[in-house]
């Protein structure tokens, strides 16, 4: 077992270490910048100070992409193209060369770049370069500025998921110069954060190239515990069509919101009923399908009654109960609202569905060649997660075994004042170097 030092936190946030191992560096670095990490002695790693200079060198580069990329606002259904130049343009400065794959505007795009031979399977690191939107009000830092404070990188997308973008990037000069066989392809895609939008036009293109990569690794924010499935998810919207009219005659008139809410009901019913009965799958944190109203819209004045009522909600579903199933059971008992009277009364009467978005979960296959590979280099696996990626998406459309692991918690996501911890970024860089180097 060898001790390296690795600019992270402050050591006395590390009281049990003994303070001898911090003599030779510089007061200001021992008292704010050095951590001791213990990592495996292996050949690979060569001699302590050269790791140290290394890891040290390789953090600051992880900071300032990080920096770059937390300043390019790209919120989710915007452009991410300026982005896109910026690492097209950094992987070109390595010989790299990417290829992007376009939506439908061409206002956004995936990025494709593969280092390394493509003699043999590779590995995919995974990651979405969208962010959500900021609220305007409640952040300490600007959110488009990476701002370093209490061993902590605050900024939008610093957590979900820059940073492990920026790992990545970071890890490329290092890749290069290896000239491994087996290769690394880095896909970068857009419009994750609402519902995984980009992805399939990514996962298209990887399957033409000459071998399909074994393993997909997931990037998103799992305190680098490996994650090995996720739940799938469909959201939904529905629109109430009644009768309107004067609200002093509320009776002759179908009152649309009165019905959208008794439809919400019905999926808090629901909902309930999951939690309670099951079925249950106790590999999640939360181990059974949920349901959750989240918009609702209706109405024009205080008296008018109301012919037109709009709701959005969303299901995620463990494996053992398909979302389309679940969607079919409820639209069924919501449409039953309307009594046959009540149509024969109001023709417009109806309730319109659609499917805004939907995404299957993830299961890995624990046997494949592909997570075997990943466990033993990093064996700290967690238990499966109620969020979603674009892992489900890789290992159905693309049939390509996916897990999820990444710098980060994912409480931190969508936050106000967003960060990631700066061990975190030490410990992804770890994991990334340990993997390159069982390439």
């Amino acid at each position: 077992m060898r001790r390296v030092f690795i600019l992270s936190l402050p050591i006395s946030l590390y009281p049990d270490r003994p303070l001898s191992v911090y003599q030779n560096m510089p007061p200001d670095t021992r008292s704010e910048k050095a951590v001791l990490i213990n990592v495996v002695d292996s050949p690979e790693l060569g001699q302590d100070n050269f790791v140290m200079e290394n890891r040290m060198a390789r953090y600051d580069a992880v900071v300032e992409i990080l920096r770059k990329l937390v300043a390019f606002e790209t919120i989710t259904t915007q452009s991410n193209l300026d982005l896109i130049a910026y690492v097209q343009d950094y992987l070109e400065q390595y010989g790299v060369v990417s290829r992007l794959v376009y939506s439908a505007d061409a206002t956004r795009a995936n990025l494709l770049a593969t280092i390394g031979e493509q003699s043999c399977p590779g590995i995919i690191l995974s990651g979405h370069t969208d962010v959500v939107p900021v609220e305007k009000d409640g952040w300490n830092f600007s959110p488009w500025q990476l701002t370093e404070h209490d061993g902590k990188l605050y900024g939008r997308g610093s957590c979900d998921m820059k940073g492990f973008l920026a790992v990545c990037l970071a890890h490329v000069p290092e890749l290069v110069a290896a000239k491994k066989q087996t290769p690394v392809h880095l896909c970068f895609s857009y419009d994750e954060e609402v519902g995984c939008v980009g992805v399939h036009s990514l996962v298209e293109e990887l399957a033409t190239l000459p071998h399909l990569p074994k393993i997909a690794i997931v990037g998103e924010p799992t305190m680098m515990q490996l994650v090995r499935g996720h739940k799938g998810k469909m959201l939904i919207s529905c629109t109430v069509s009644g009768h309107a009219g004067h609200s002093s005659a509320a009776p002759q008139h179908l009152n649309a919101v009165e019905y959208g809410a008794q439809a919400i009901a019905i999926i808090a019913d629901y909902a309930k009923n999951f939690a309670e009965n099951g079925p249950y799958n106790h590999d999640y944190t939360i181990p059974h399908s949920t349901m959750l109203t989240t918009l609702v819209d209706g109405g024009v004045a205080t008296n008018i009654t109301p012919d037109s009522c709009r709701f959005v909600f969303e299901i995620r579903n463990i494996p053992e109960q398909p979302a389309e199933t679940i969607f079919a059971e409820v639209r069924h008992q919501v449409e039953n609202l309307f009594s046959a009277t009540t149509k024969q009364h109001f023709s417009q009467a109806s309730f319109s569905w659609n499917v805004e978005n939907a995404y299957p979960g993830m299961a890995v296959d624990e046997n494949s060649e592909g997570y075997q590979f990943v466990k033993k280099l990093h064996p700290e696996v967690a238990d499966c997660v109620s969020y979603g990626t674009e892992g489900g998406i890789f290992q159905q459309e693309g049939e390509i075994p996916a897990v999820i692991c990444g710098p980060g918690n994912i409480a931190q996501a969508h936050m106000r004042n967003e960060y990631i911890e700066k061990d975190q970024i030490v410990q992804c860089s770890i994991f990334i170097e340990k993997l390159f180097a069982a390439l």
